[in-house]
């Protein structure tokens, strides 16, 4: 059997990407160094793979932003408010067209938005949404996915090269005119996708991963009919060239049968996610077509069972031939980190539950064990099985209490005492806001003076009264600035956190965490998510100290500041050992003890972010009940001990909500924080059609993004909320937190955002 891996890691082991792209944009890096640093990553990256001797070694899988804005570069997928920015580039496949795209643009005289951006399926991986409209000229601005072929190939190294799928860009896009019809958009765009595998095909490429993860989703009958047709096209172009049509994340369901039939020479299917789709893929699997068998979790950290693995590949090797299987990882290995032998800190990381774990290497590693288990191995197996025969009996993991606490959950325990109606008056003469009240979503820029002080307290350098003492001077300074900006409710800044999830499962019993454990988010946005591996609750109090401190200095409204549970759940790597429900209810339990102890300490505001419940929706519609159900109820466990007088504000960030717009109601925050900036308030559409009763505060500033918005664009922006809200009901906010901000951009942002909000006050009347 032949090894396979869809994609490896590509910030780099000690995160050089990052630096190298943030020391680029910030000026303090030539471009040639940058691109030299891209290089050496990805040499690393394939001789990492081929000294693992990985038969299928991906290229093009690695990008210094996002493979989706990759792709649309290389299709010539250019928004036309970049026009006039491209034609005065030297070329078209310009990096500072490329990062314009990608952050936004404001210099030389113009001012251009970034591209919009949301979750890559289920993951937390975010990529640029494609815009596609009336004006749109396919053609091949870049040829990356060739030159990085021949890149490696220079190396003595032979690699299968990755592209999106046409169907998949196509319909992970937005289609901005309503006139453009999706099969027209595909019959121009395939062209450039022959071109380009015509280009791979004389560079001496032999096989092609085309990734198409939208074959796992729901699809109507036009868009099933795109698949065939896109397919037969690309076979006709490039007919010496072996395809391997790679799906992930989910089962292929209805759709199996259709890429069956495509005119490809492998398919690969995710039976990490979707073990059950293998009988029905077997059931009719042709006998001209190789399978690729995704068994070792490109997504979690925790090793693999290679007893289930085994099962399955032994199944499928029986059913059409083991030369016609290949074994590989479920999807990129883009979403898990580098290495685990990086992990040198036991007081961090312990032996014990570090011998649980696999990282991208390991799971690599994996790979080639499977392969030597089934060559008659038998020592790896046995290793394995006891490895993970100790953790399913690990005192650590299991703790009978809090598994008892959750049992003992009633319905009255997720609800508030009163309907929000109620609760508004009395929120309302409590805290005396104005209306178009200002307020941020928690986080302020976090500088290199506070990241060092953080790390002093960790290596020894400083006592934490030092700590302390230089944390609250941040407070205090943080207060008395965002009174002068003569904002309503305020924020303590939440500069003693590294993380909004890290923070928190610091301070949880079931949670460890690592040293080197960067994943991507976006661009150079790396997180280094906790990990789960035990019952968890909360021992004592979280923030209360740092909040109370804040309050105490002004007046105004200071906001509590926590994670929900499903996010905190969401963006750590989660046990496997049980339902993700009980895990979430647990943390849910432990975030209510917290909200309990803010409110008793005198906290008026709290606000606990949900970004995440959005995205942790199932693939498929007919599983989103059941995942909604538990989800919704999870948070409100989380803060219905809170009495009516206490408002609660949630925050959710980059999703569509039309579809799940009950459920959001559901949750029965009294405050609601959305992105809707970079949508020019579209997604806030689906909560005026809903009538969504409670309050939102739609962002009006993009913070992922280094411009800053007018007071006349934040105002237009207010203005377009208030045709479809009550006036009432509408905070002013940015669409996130300004964490990885500077505080110039911050300052002058906020300051245009605090006049916006008065220039609607003055001209709605209360």
């Amino acid at each position: 059997m032949q090894t396979n891996v869809l994609g490896y890691p590509r910030i780099g082991s000690q995160r050089e990407l990052k630096k190298a792209c943030e020391a680029y944009w910030a000026g303090k890096m030539s471009l040639e160094k940058l691109q030299l640093t891209a290089r050496q990553l990805r040499r690393q990256n394939w001789e990492t793979l081929q000294q693992a001797g990985i038969d299928l070694i991906p290229s093009n899988d690695f990008s210094l932003y996002d493979q989706v804005l990759d792709m649309c570069l290389m299709t010539g997928v250019i928004p036309a408010r970049f026009q006039l920015l491209m034609s005065s580039l030297a070329s078209a496949g310009s990096p500072e067209l490329y990062f314009a795209m990608a952050r936004g643009y404001q210099k030389n005289g113009l001012d251009i938005t970034a591209m919009e951006m949301t979750k890559w399926f289920d993951t937390n991986y975010h990529y640029l949404v494609p815009e596609f409209d009336a004006s749109q000229q396919f053609r091949v601005l870049s040829t990356k996915c060739v030159d990085e072929f021949k890149e490696a190939r220079s190396l003595g190294i032979h690699t299968k090269p990755v592209l999106l799928g046409p169907v998949s860009f196509l319909l992970l896009g937005k289609i901005k005119d309503e006139q453009l019809q999706a099969a027209a958009l595909l019959d121009q765009l395939l062209p450039v996708y022959t071109q380009l595998l015509q280009q791979l095909q004389q560079a001496g490429a032999t096989w092609v991963q085309i990734d198409e993860p939208c074959l796992v989703l729901d699809l109507s009958a036009e868009q099933r009919s795109f698949y065939q047709y896109a397919y037969t096209k690309i076979k006709a172009a490039a007919p010496s060239l072996q395809i391997l049509l790679a799906t992930y994340f989910g089962s292929l369901q209805e759709n199996t049968a259709l890429a069956l039939e495509l005119p490809v020479q492998a398919l690969h299917i995710d039976l990490v996610r979707a073990p059950e789709q293998l009988d029905a893929v077997l059931k009719n699997f042709p006998a001209n077509k190789q399978l690729s068998l995704g068994v070792v979790n490109g997504r979690n950290i925790w090793k693999n069972d290679y007893t289930q693995s085994l099962q399955l590949v032994s199944k499928a090797a029986g059913a059409i031939g083991a030369q016609r299987v290949l074994l590989a990882t479920s999807c990129s290995l883009l979403h898990t980190p580098y290495d685990l032998e990086l992990e040198k800190n036991e007081q961090v990381l312990t032996p014990q539950i570090k011998g649980w774990m696999a990282f991208a290497r390991q799971k690599v590693q994996e790979l080639t064990e499977l392969k030597a288990i089934l060559d008659g191995n038998e020592a790896l197996l046995e290793a394995n099985r006891k490895s993970l025969h100790e953790k399913s009996i690990a005192s650590i993991v299991h703790k009978p209490a809090v598994k008892a606490r959750v049992a003992a959950l009633t319905d009255a325990d997720a609800s508030r005492l009163q309907p929000f109606p109620l609760r508004q008056k009395l929120q309302e003469k409590i805290l005396q806001l104005p209306l178009f009240p200002t307020t941020t979503i928690g986080s302020f820029p976090q500088t290199e003076e506070i990241r060092k002080l953080r790390a002093d307290l960790k290596k020894g350098n400083i006592t934490t009264a030092q700590y302390d003492t230089a944390i609250r001077k941040a407070i205090a300074d943080a207060v008395q600035w965002q009174e002068g900006l003569r904002l309503d409710v305020l924020v303590h800044g939440e500069f003693e956190r590294n993380d909004m999830v890290e923070y928190f499962g610091e301070q949880l019993e079931g949670f460890v965490f690592t040293q080197n454990g960067w994943v991507q988010s976006y661009g150079s946005r790396c997180v280094k998510p906790p990990v789960i591996y035990g019952d968890v609750q909360r021992s004592q109090p979280m923030t209360v100290a740092w909040s109370s401190y804040a309050q105490s200095l002004t007046r105004k409204p200071m906001k509590g500041m926590l994670t929900g549970p499903v996010t905190i759940l969401q963006w750590s790597f989660v046990r496997d050992d049980q339902p993700r429900s009980e895990t979430t209810l647990q943390i849910a339990l432990a975030i209510r003890d917290e909200v309990k102890d803010l409110e008793t300490a005198g906290i008026k505001v709290i606000q606990v972010d949900e970004p995440a419940i959005r995205e942790g929706l199932p693939l498929r519609k007919a599983d989103w009940e059941t995942y909604l159900e538990w989800a919704v109820r999870a948070f409100r466990v989380s803060v219905s001990c809170a009495k009516d007088e206490t408002q609660i504000h949630t925050h959710m960030c980059y999703s569509e909500f039309n579809d799940i717009i009950d459920h959001i109601a559901a949750m029965d925050a009294d405050v609601i924080t959305i992105e809707t900036s970079r949508s020019q308030m579209e997604l806030l559409e689906a909560f005026a059609a809903f009538r969504y009763p409670n309050e939102i505060g739609p962002g009006v500033y993009d913070i992922h993004s280094p411009r800053v918005p007018t007071i006349h664009e934040m105002a237009e922006l207010l203005e377009k909320a208030v045709q479809l809200l009550p006036a009432r009901n509408i905070w002013v906010n940015p669409d996130c937190g300004l964490k990885t901000r500077k505080w110039p951009e911050t300052e002058q942002a906020l300051r245009n955002m605090v006049a916006a909000a008065q220039h609607m006050r003055a001209a709605v009347p209360a």
